[in-house]
């Protein structure tokens, strides 16, 4: 694997980004398309996903053993050649009242009035996609708007927002985290999977922002995509989903050029687990609940299988009474009977497979739900009705296994991120602080709290690929693990990045827990 400062004299670097992907580091914007598309038109060999950027390119491969091959190839490709772009103009309206807009004024030297007619003065161009599906970083704005992301990114920005960050304007497709300036919203819908091409915006795209004094509701309740009707031969029946309870399964790989991440079950280990008890195909879709509390009742008979987090199962019948079925064990849930999982005792997401599997519609290839684009099915909620498949044939139900246990505190290895030359003994610091998951955590990523790491580099990071596992640090100081539903861009450096092989134990990580790093 190449070193954080391997440089090529034809002017790309490249810098390890977990143990499956390289960041090419690259002059400037049209190396950087034509490295995409060199590598859409004659892929390296594992090649999954490729992020491009504003100067570098992410370039993910299925296998740490490919990335060699992957640096070799990278470092042989002619920046030189151009890629062709599509410049059609995109007209957006906007109502110009962001929460941000007064700051944005202050930092500027404008009026409220003036950065209005900075934004809308002249079209912006489309430069690449990212963050999540149907979001476009636009260039080519007036250089007055550049101002700085926030010091600490919100958890939800809402849809339709009109924002600015570095020399930097996008749109949020829909509600998601982020650390942009916020101007303004719209009502444009940025991403519909119905169309033709789903994304409003495509890189090449011209994009004229005009003012108006107020917008008219038109949004689609499809946008998103990925509501499942209810199914005619259903199995099971949700009388509770607990917390939150979704179907997953191995998610959406190579789409992060979309804006799409992988998504899919955060524990993949207690999924193939789960679907292996049962006799499915390892990758079939599941149900992944959050600390328990989910119930189903048997619309027919159903062999089902629990894995995960460490619950205890309760099957009752009325007027009939109870028994309890082992964790991590094939097990009979009869037409009216119906299952309870407890809260765990540990670990925080239990996997629920039954043979044959769930159905629900595909979107993307995937009948996972993702939190972070709204792709997918919708999460569980009572009364809903599951369809479930027929097993495959000459397929059997396994013998059980012995549960998964989770340290205390829990210990992930990471490889140094492509930003660790960011902080202040960057790892070392890391490496020594016992982190606590916070409550803000979810499927996007754990936010940690501890002594806040500081940075030996001050300014902005442009937008740049990243990956599930990334450790990513904003001004505050405080790291977010990213997990499944991660953005698929982020501009707050990486200090490093979990291996591949310890992710499926973040996943078990509740808020409380106390988790270490090691390299």
């Amino acid at each position: 694997m190449p070193s954080p400062s391997a440089a090529d004299p034809g002017g790309i670097s490249l810098r390890p980004v977990g143990d499956r992907a390289l960041l090419a580091e690259l002059p400037g914007l049209p190396e950087v398309l034509s490295v995409q598309a060199q590598l859409r038109q004659d892929p390296v060999e594992g090649q999954v996903d490729v992020v491009p950027a504003a100067r570098t390119v992410l370039v993910t491969v299925g296998d740490a053993r490919q990335v060699a091959a992957l640096a070799e190839r990278l470092r042989t490709l002619d920046l030189d050649l151009t890629a062709g772009q599509d410049d059609t103009l995109i007209t957006i309206e906007v109502q110009y009242d962001g929460d941000d807009l007064a700051d944005v004024a202050a930092r500027t030297g404008l009026s409220e009035e003036a950065v209005v007619a900075a934004h809308t003065a002249t079209p912006w161009v489309a430069a690449f996609g990212g963050f999540a599906p149907g979001f476009a970083y636009l260039t080519g704005g007036d250089p007055r708007l550049e101002v700085p992301r926030r010091d600490s990114p919100r958890t939800a920005v809402p849809a339709g927002s009109v924002a600015l960050a570095g020399d930097f304007s996008a749109v949020y497709p829909r509600e998601s985290p982020g650390g942009w300036q916020l101007i303004g919203r719209t009502d444009a819908v940025l991403w519909d999977i119905h169309r033709t091409e789903p994304a409003l915006i495509s890189p090449g795209n011209r994009v004229r922002f005009t003012a108006v004094r107020e917008l008219v509701e038109v949004r689609s309740g499809a946008g998103a995509g990925g509501a499942t009707p209810a199914p005619e031969n259903p199995g099971l029946t949700v009388v509770h989903p607990g917390l939150y309870s979704a179907l997953q399964d191995l998610g959406r790989p190579g789409l992060m050029a979309l804006g799409v991440a992988g998504a899919g079950a955060l524990d993949r280990a207690a999924l193939r687990q789960a679907n292996r008890l049962v006799g499915n195909a390892s990758g079939s879709t599941v149900i992944e609940s959050v600390h328990g509390g989910l119930v189903l009742e048997a619309d027919e008979d159903q062999v089902l299988a629990v894995t995960g987090a460490d619950v205890d199962l309760t099957i009752s019948l009325p007027d009939e009474g109870e028994r309890e079925p082992a964790l991590c064990a094939p097990f009979l849930l009869r037409a009216g009977e119906v299952l309870r999982q407890s809260p765990p005792a540990s670990g925080l997401r239990t996997y629920t497979a039954v043979r044959g599997g769930f159905e629900a519609e595909e979107v993307l290839g995937s009948r996972s739900t993702d939190s972070m684009s709204g792709l997918g099915p919708p999460a569980l909620a009572p009364g809903m009705r599951l369809a479930v498949g027929r097993p495959a044939p000459g397929s059997t139900v396994g013998n059980p296994e012995e549960p998964r246990r989770a340290g205390a505190p829990e210990v992930l290895r990471v490889i140094p991120g492509p930003r660790e030359d960011w902080f202040d003994d960057g790892l070392v610091r890391l490496c020594s602080t016992d982190w606590t998951v916070t409550a803000q955590s979810n499927r996007i990523g754990l936010r940690l709290d501890g002594p806040a790491l500081g940075r030996s580099r001050g300014g902005e990071l442009p937008s740049e690929g990243t990956v599930r596992g990334a450790l990513q640090v904003p001004p505050s100081g405080l790291p977010v693990l990213f997990l499944a539903d991660h953005p698929v861009t982020g501009g707050y450096p990486v200090i490093a990045v979990v291996v591949t092989a310890d992710l499926d134990r973040a996943a078990q990580l509740a808020p409380g827990s106390v988790v270490r790093f090691r390299t």
